[in-house]
This record gives C-alpha cells, sequence and structure tokens, in this order.
C-alpha cells in the first residue's frame, strides 16, 4: 500500500538536495514533495511543487511548509556567504527559521545536513553556529529528528569551490590512512548522505538521532 505523505526539501539545487530530490520524488512513501528555495530547480515532475520564495521573509509563507516530513539541505560557507553575518543566516537562521515554523504546522520527522566537529562550544566559527543550530532543532517538538554529520562532502556543484577540490584530493591521498577511529575523516558522497536522509525518514522512529560521516556511508546511525 502506497502512503500518501508530503515531503519538503529546503536547498534542492545544492550538492545533498541535488541527490535528495529525485529520491524523494521516487519513493512510493511521498504522493507530494514541496521544494523550497530562491530559485526553481530545473525538474518536472507530477509529484512536484516548488515554492520560490524569499527566505528572509519565510514566516509569510508558513502555509506552503505544511509537510510529514522535512529535509534541510540549507548550507554555505564563508567564503561563498562573504561573511560571517552571511553565513549564520543562511547556516542558522533560514534552518532554524524552516524548523520552527514546520514544527508549527506539525510535521513528524526534521531532517537537517549538519557537518562534523558540530558543537556549540566549538573555537572555530563554521563548528560553532552549526552546533548552536543543532541545539535550537533539538528543542523542537518534533517526532524525529535526524542531524546528519558528514565529513568533505564529494561530488559535483553547480558553483565551484576550490577549497574543497583540494581538500577531496588531499583525502583520496590519505585515504588509505584513515582507518579505525580516522575513519570517520574519510570524505562522503553527497548521494551517500542523501540515501541516509530518506532511509531515516523511512524508519519512522522517534527522538534525536546523530548520523556521523562513517556511520552515513555504510547505513548505521547513531542515537544521542
Amino acid at each position: 500500500m502506497k502512503l500518501q505523505k508530503t515531503a519538503l526539501i529546503a536547498g534542492a539545487s545544492g550538492l545533498v538536495g541535488s541527490q535528495l530530490l529525485p529520491l524523494l520524488l521516487a519513493s512510493d512513501r511521498y504522493a507530494k514533495v514541496i521544494a523550497v528555495g530562491r530559485r526553481p530547480v530545473p525538474m518536472v515532475h507530477p509529484k512536484l511543487e516548488q515554492r520560490v520564495l524569499d527566505m528572509d521573509q519565510l514566516e509569510q509563507h508558513r502555509l506552503s511548509l505544511i509537510a510529514d516530513d522535512v529535509f534541510c539541505c540549507l548550507g554555505t560557507t564563508m567564503r561563498q556567504a562573504g561573511s560571517k553575518q552571511a553565513f549564520y543566516k543562511v547556516d542558522y537562521l533560514y534552518v532554524v527559521k524552516l524548523a520552527a515554523l514546520t514544527a508549527a504546522n506539525f510535521a513528524a520527522q526534521f531532517m537537517v545536513v549538519s557537518a562534523m566537529g558540530a558543537a556549540a562550544d566549538s573555537r572555530f566559527y563554521y563548528n560553532r553556529v552549526k552546533g548552536e543550530m543543532e541545539d535550537a532543532v533539538r528543542q523542537l517538538p518534533f517526532r524525529a529528528i535526524h542531524i546528519f554529520r558528514p565529513s568533505l562532502l564529494l561530488g559535483e556543484r553547480a558553483e565551484k569551490r576550490a577549497g574543497e577540490r583540494i581538500g577531496a584530493v588531499l583525502l583520496s591521498v590519505l585515504r588509505p590512512l584513515l582507518l579505525g577511529p580516522l575513519r570517520k575523516y574519510r570524505g562522503v558522497p553527497a548521494a551517500a548522505v542523501a540515501q541516509a536522509m530518506l532511509r531515516a525518514a523511512e524508519d519512522d522512529g522517534g527522538g534525536i538521532k546523530v548520523h556521523l560521516s562513517d556511520e552515513i556511508a555504510v547505513g548505521r546511525t547513531l542515537r544521542r
């Protein structure tokens, strides 16, 4: 029997989101998939409904954000954002705002891409913002919250990030040495993160779960 649930995805044009959107559309779990973003994705599908909106005015679009499962793939880099304030807006404010609004609309599950090393007390700004985002999301009344903490994401981006290309090359060279406890530092394909997000939603469990990079690659989870 096919389930008639609705999925909502934010950041569908990004590296993970572009891998996740086709999976959601192909899943029998969902009768409708809502893609939220500043610009439309170049895709047409009978299940797909696109909501092109200003993320700064997200509250005004609350009634367009009704779904059972919410997949948040929003994220940028300091270099791409241009400033700490702009980075904070995308990686904290937009994510937490989306989570709060969909929770108020009675969404059951929230799946969000964070980063390895995320911690609110981190001395590194990037990891600190990710940790603060996670802490804020954890307080919201979803039945299930899934936090994904990948290492360096591997895959082809629409926009080129020189730092990530260099990092991917270095990790490929070091990969044979990253064994045991160091395995978590291996790069993880964006496709693997997307697949893990859908699997987590299909689990239909409860509580808060953190998915680490090495566990994402083999389909395991860590409960926190």
